[in-house]
């Protein structure tokens, strides 16, 4: 099924891409969740349009691209977002972002696809590359800023980026060993020699083994007569 992706969708498309996907993912997942559109005659020309209006705007020569990359030098591009106390946004900063930015304050157009970063889900001090044209590359200056805020020092990134890491760590640790003692709990419920507090209970051969043969034939002898008061 053809749809019109409204946002960047990691490992499907970009915002205003025709992509093919599978009906249910569209019907279960992309359009339910507004990230994309169905993809009819009359929108996809839209889009056509957008895209040729943009390829208009970009470097079309090698000495556009060398002019535009010495500007691009001194740009620094900034997205305050919305992050969590170990620097994890909720959220992301994608390529569009980062295009749509480029346009809409510097006038500059780059192809997102030549954006070579991935998405950035984390606060920091980013060099973005950007191919502007064959053999033509520029970095951009971007930090990701905290909402409301300003961003530490690299030290302090790091350190925090390393607390999240550990925690992730032992997070998953945790959940193996939660795993483990699911399985020895369910081994157990399985195998009739175990009882409900995972103690192994005596077989006939067990009791055989501890108690002298005349002991033991009594205590078979027995059994039946028990059963039968019991009952």
């Amino acid at each position: 099924m053809e749809v019109i992706l409204l946002k960047d969708v990691e490992k499907v498309g970009l915002r205003g891409e025709v992509v093919n996907v599978a009906r249910g993912y569209a019907r279960n997942f992309l359009l339910p969740r507004k990230l994309a559109q169905e993809a009819t005659p009359a929108r996809v020309a839209e889009v056509r349009k957008i895209d040729e209006k943009r390829a208009k705007n970009e470097a079309k020569t090698f000495e556009d691209a060398q002019q535009l990359s010495d500007r691009l030098g001194n740009v620094e591009l900034r997205f305050d977002v919305k992050a969590g106390p170990t620097g994890s946004l909720f959220g992301s900063v994608t390529p569009t972002d980062i295009a749509d930015q480029l346009w809409e304050k510097h006038k500059v157009r780059v192809d997102r696809r030549k954006i070579a970063v991935d998405t950035i889900k984390r606060i920091g001090r980013y060099q973005v590359p950007i191919e502007l044209f064959q053999d033509v590359t520029t970095e951009v200056r971007t930090l990701v800023v905290p909402e409301g805020g300003e961003l530490p020092p690299e030290e302090q990134l790091e350190a925090m980026e390393a607390a999240e890491r550990a925690e992730e760590e032992r997070a998953a640790e945790q959940k193996r060993e939660l795993d483990l003692d699911a399985l020895d709990a369910a081994a157990a419920a399985q195998d009739p020699q175990v009882s409900g507090e995972g103690e192994i209970q005596p077989t006939a051969d067990d009791v055989a083994g501890e108690l002298p043969a005349d002991d033991f034939d009594r205590a078979l002898d027995a059994e039946p007569s028990e059963h039968a008061e019991q009952a």
